[in-house]
């Protein structure tokens, strides 16, 4: 792209067009080298800038009503006059590398709103199931103006850390299910969430999802001493998406909390981390391409490779054969 097509685009993205952020993302996921130039121009003309917008991430097993809740969800904050963008990470195959991408047709009616922007993005395999990209899609969709975005990573486990780390509050969701259930849930990601949200709580669960909220919320009691949070955070609520109960709740709690931690100066210190760690990451990834990318290393790796499949070389001494040829100029 030339300097005047990206500033183009520049004026498009900061005027709220969709089509224009649709081309950005598209744009920041492509691995071409001169696509990633083109990326980085384009961020530096959006600026990083005091966003006003809430991240928000979310996560849960499969089968726990994500797509459901996030859509009502959606559904209510656009009702209200909120932009709402979606950034939903679907797992790519680590043989072929594709992705079913159906989140739109799971949030049909939310694809639909003028005021939601819903975008499935590829995890490329990248661990933690959280998108390469995705801290740049942030950036991008804040710029087009929306001021609530929802990150929904895929899986459970590191991925929870991983959209803990790029956004602003992170919301667990949870199935109705019994005490054992608890045991479950690994405590790093409960010590993570601001929010655990027991979906479903309606009909016959309904007693049983307010059960499960009861056990995660003394789970939580004794872990808001490790917190520099506000009284009643992490906080256990119920809610059900199908219904729409409880989900006014979960965003008067959100917008508390979100409130907080600007007015403590605690948001400000957490984006600057994340703008160091976005740093790193990018450092680490450049590294990697550049080691792979070395004459030496490329020529020697496949040998050297074998060497550790047949068993003749241990992996740990094969790393330092691989990183002793990128040292040789």
């Amino acid at each position: 792209m030339t300097e005047a097509e990206i500033d183009a685009l520049a004026r498009r993205l900061a005027a709220g067009e969709r089509r224009a952020l649709a081309r950005a993302i598209t744009l920041a996921e492509s691995t071409r080298p001169d696509h990633r130039a083109a990326t980085r121009q384009l961020l530096q003309r959006i600026g990083e800038g005091e966003s006003g917008a809430i991240r928000i991430g979310l996560s849960g097993s499969p089968g726990v009503g994500k797509s459901t809740f996030i859509e009502a969800f959606g559904a209510m904050l656009v009702e209200q006059g909120r932009r709402v963008a979606v950034l939903a990470i679907d797992p790519s195959s680590a043989r072929s590398g594709g992705s079913i991408l159906g989140d739109k047709t799971r949030m049909e009616r939310l694809a639909r709103s003028p005021g939601a922007f819903i975008r499935p993005s590829p995890s490329q395999t990248e661990l933690g199931g959280v998108g390469r990209r995705t801290r740049e899609a942030v950036r991008l969709v804040e710029a087009a103006g929306y001021d609530v975005v929802l990150v929904e990573t895929v899986g459970v486990g590191q991925s929870e850390v991983m959209v803990a780390e790029m956004t602003d509050i992170f919301v667990l969701l949870l199935a109705p299910a019994g005490g054992d259930e608890l045991q479950g849930v690994k405590r790093g990601i409960m010590e993570i969430a601001d929010l655990v949200v027991v979906n479903k709580a309606d009909g016959t669960l309904k007693p049983v999802a307010e059960g499960t909220r009861a056990d995660y919320a003394g789970a939580l009691n004794l872990m808001r001493k490790r917190r520099r949070d506000p009284d009643g955070f992490p906080v256990a609520l119920t809610a059900s998406a199908l219904e729409g109960e409880g989900l006014a709740d979960i965003w008067d709690r959100i917008r508390e909390l979100d409130a907080w931690r600007r007015d403590s100066g605690w948001l400000a210190r957490h984006r600057a981390d994340q703008a160091v760690r976005w740093m790193r990451a990018s450092v680490e990834r450049g590294a990697v391409g550049q080691l792979y990318a070395h004459a030496g290393v490329a020529a020697r790796l496949p040998e050297i490779e074998s060497q550790v499949a047949e068993g003749t070389l241990a992996p740990e001494d094969a790393a330092d054969r691989v990183l002793a040829l990128f040292r040789e100029e």
